[in-house]
């Protein structure tokens, strides 16, 4: 195994401090691309999340292929109280419009509606949602209900796993689509609707993209929002914060100040300086990779090469890896591939050839 390491150096600049804060119990600002943490303060800490565990069920139901299916309300509903979209028995909705009323609406009759029809019952859909959270990360995370209410023992989590869960489901274009929506207009067999989304993000900060208000006595006010700038996308999540919408336009005030996007691999060929085990041979990856960075991070960019001795290889063969470090943390690994050089085809081998 041979080792090659390059460090980028750029210009050094001061690093400004940032003041960030809240009011929440719990707060967390992460880059929606990469799961980077840019802020945090008690982001572990277990508690009820409310009507932002609806992420869960949109995804769930999205990833299911069904939204385009009629779906008729059934007695499911009678389970519901609290905020609604206020569908009855025997109304027919695409699961598309649920997941509408869902999200702008926190409709709670709604989750129930979704969650019969995508899981088949409602117990199998929360097992959905506790598997979903697995493969997710979210380490901390049981949801008891598709909705957030206080049944059941309510739906437990963190602020830092419920960023996951909504940096993983921003990057859905038809999720994204559904929780930037202002206003949503239904005609159903039985009524017409006019929903509103409750995010009020959406109007009072030019970036805002989605995310999810909720309540309950026990959570108290929760909120996940996404906003993007510049092409640098984050999340936050704030977990009891009776100030939460001025505090998130804060929070991504200070972030959009203080990082920026930076390209540091670009799909291609790249350049191994003092190679020698694999001479004349050219090396390339397969993938682009960007990276939020504040100005003493830049300072702090190495790239590591390394390359497995190989006897013999092929064309297009993964010959190593190479990894991003930010300082002493890795943040990023990608395949390296060696290409071999095509041996030039003269026209009077092809001739003699014809002949042999």
């Amino acid at each position: 195994m041979k080792k090659i390491v390059f460090v980028l150096l750029v210009l050094m600049f001061p690093h400004l401090v940032f003041a960030y804060s809240s009011n929440a119990t719990s707060t967390i600002v992460m880059d929606t691309d990469n799961n980077k943490i840019v802020y945090a303060s008690n982001i572990h800490k277990v508690r009820s999340v409310a009507s932002i565990s609806k992420i869960m069920t949109a995804i769930l139901a999205i990833e299911s292929g069904k939204l385009d299916d009629e779906v008729i309300v059934g007695s499911e509903i009678k389970s519901a109280y609290g905020s609604a979209i206020y569908i009855s028995e025997g109304e027919e909705l695409t699961l598309k419009d649920l997941v509408y009323g869902l999200m702008l609406r926190s409709g709670n009759d709604a989750s129930y509606v979704i969650a019969k029809y995508v899981g088949g019952t409602i117990d199998n859909f929360i097992k959905l949602m506790n598997n979903k959270a697995v493969e997710i990360g979210m380490k901390n995370t049981v949801f008891n209900n598709p909705n957030g209410l206080d049944d059941n023992g309510g739906n437990l989590s963190t602020a830092y796993d419920m960023a996951l869960l909504s940096s993983y489901a921003i990057k859905n274009d038809t999720y994204k689509k559904i929780v930037g929506t202002k206003k949503y207009n239904l005609k159903t067999n039985k009524n017409v609707y006019s929903w509103t989304n409750k995010n009020k993000l959406l109007k009072m900060y030019e970036y805002a993209i989605g995310g999810k208000t909720g309540y309950t006595d026990i959570a108290k006010r929760t909120l996940v929002t996404n906003a993007s700038k510049d092409n640098v996308n984050l999340t936050i999540v704030t977990l009891n914060d009776g100030d939460d919408f001025n505090d998130h336009i804060k929070l991504y005030e200070e972030a959009f100040k203080e990082y920026k996007n930076y390209e540091i691999l670009k799909e291609g060929y790249v350049e191994l300086v003092d190679e020698k085990y694999y001479p004349n041979r050219k090396f390339y990856i397969k993938e682009n990779f960007n990276y939020i960075l504040n100005d003493l991070e830049k300072n702090n960019i190495v790239l590591k090469f390394y390359l497995d001795k190989k006897l013999t290889y092929s064309n297009g063969e993964k010959i190593g890896y190479v990894y991003v470090y930010i300082g002493d943390k890795e943040v990023f690994k990608t395949n390296l591939y060696i290409e071999l050089k095509k041996k030039k085809v003269r026209i009077i081998d092809i001739i003699l050839g014809w002949f042999k």
